[in-house]
């Protein structure tokens, strides 16, 4: 599993904290000076990947890790394509396989707006360089909501996208979707949802919104010029969305994440299932085997001219408890739960007796039933 943070937007979304650098839209010399930036990030990316090929390759052959490729932002669709292209064969070269290597899931998150952009000869490279996966921010398929999110994006150019990815041969391709906003009515969110489905996408991601201290939207919080939605506001769209995304056939697979059959999505779920996965790029996280235990966590420098120096990042190892804590609340996230074994008999009796607990899919698993997935937070810090 290989993750590569590509750290650039064009502009920053109102709710974003994720580490990234703006680079705006220019031409003449600034364009040149931008080319370059991407570029060169693109070069250390590759040189870094060939430094830790050994630590790649035997995730996959040694430790069972799915071999993957995600790469995400930021937003990776601001790369020219040249970059991009450069930057994944390099890559497979740097692992010693064939360009283009087809992995077993390559996801590449794009925004709606680039893809019209770009346009159909961007997408037959994208197909070229082995991307079979993509995840694309939709966010909402109300004007107004996208303008107050600063996206750069309306309704109208998601929808092209989305046909533009299908005419160019795409059956793999997720959208995500942000609910809980004060002042989103249940209308609003209905026909976003409703729109969602007529597109029958083979994944969506809806996540509520949440403030964060580093981003514009936390600012204002900050200011008393913004309040979280009401909870039960946030709670009747979550269930509309479950009801309405099971209806149209798609399986409520983790808290945030729905698909239709045979599309969860692989990488993802490998988080969840606490694999091991190598973190590319500025930003970028990591989770390393040691002595048989996935119990180093490594993270790169946030910062462009650090990442570009040389600086390093950081690392922790984690204690049993650690491990164990993590591994109950990443896998009860999903629907195929955690071993009913790590998990404290005495808390998991009461729990399962109020119907916060039941069996999964799969023996000897407990899992949080989907009508309880909404306050998981709170069933989940009863057992850790």
């Amino acid at each position: 599993m290989i993750y590569v943070h590509v750290p650039f937007c064009r502009s920053f979304c109102i709710y974003c904290d994720f580490f990234s650098v703006a680079v705006p839209k220019c031409s003449g010399k600034q364009a040149g000076e931008q080319a370059g930036l991407f570029g060169r990030y693109a070069e250390l990316v590759v040189n870094e990947a060939s430094v830790r090929a050994d630590e790649i390759l035997d995730a996959v052959n040694i430790h069972g890790s799915p071999d993957t490729l995600y790469v995400g932002g930021g937003t990776p669709s601001v790369l020219p394509f040249n970059v991009l292209e450069r930057m994944v064969s390099g890559i497979g070269s740097a692992l010693g396989r064939g360009t283009p290597f087809k992995y077993d899931e390559f996801t590449l998150e794009v925004n709606p707006d680039d893809i019209v952009e770009n346009g159909p000869g961007y997408l037959a490279g994208l197909r070229s360089t082995g991307v079979n996966r993509i995840s694309m921010g939709v966010q909402s398929f109300d004007d107004g909501m996208l303008r107050w999110m600063n996206r750069r994006h309306d309704s109208a150019e998601a929808l092209k996208a989305f046909g533009m990815l299908r005419d160019a041969g795409f059956r793999n391709v997720s959208i995500d979707l942000i609910f809980g906003i004060d002042g989103m009515t249940m209308e609003m969110w209905e026909k976003t949802v409703d729109r969602a489905v007529a597109l029958a996408p083979e994944h969506i991601s809806a996540y509520q919104l949440s403030i964060e201290e580093g981003s514009a939207l936390g600012r204002l919080a900050s200011e008393g010029k913004y309040r979280e939605a009401d909870e039960n506001q946030c709670r009747a769209q979550y269930d509309m969305l479950c009801a309405k995304l099971s209806a149209a056939g798609y399986e409520h697979y983790e808290i945030s994440n729905f698909a239709l059959p045979g599309f969860r999505a692989v990488h993802n779920s490998a988080y969840w299932e606490r694999l091991p996965y190598t973190g590319l790029g500025a930003g970028a996280h990591s989770a390393c085997i040691s002595g048989g235990l996935l119990n180093i966590r490594r993270w790169a420098v946030d910062d462009i001219e650090g990442y570009m120096s040389g600086k390093s990042g950081g690392m922790e190892y984690l204690s049993q408890e650690n491990i164990e804590t993590e591994q109950i609340m990443l896998g009860l996230r999903t629907a195929d739960g955690v071993p009913e074994e790590i998990l404290p008999p005495a808390v998991v009796n009461d729990l399962v007796a109020e119907g916060s607990l039941g069996h999964s899919r799969l023996p000897g698993r407990l899992r949080i039933p989907e009508d309880r997935f909404f306050i998981s937070d709170e069933i989940i810090r009863s057992l850790t």
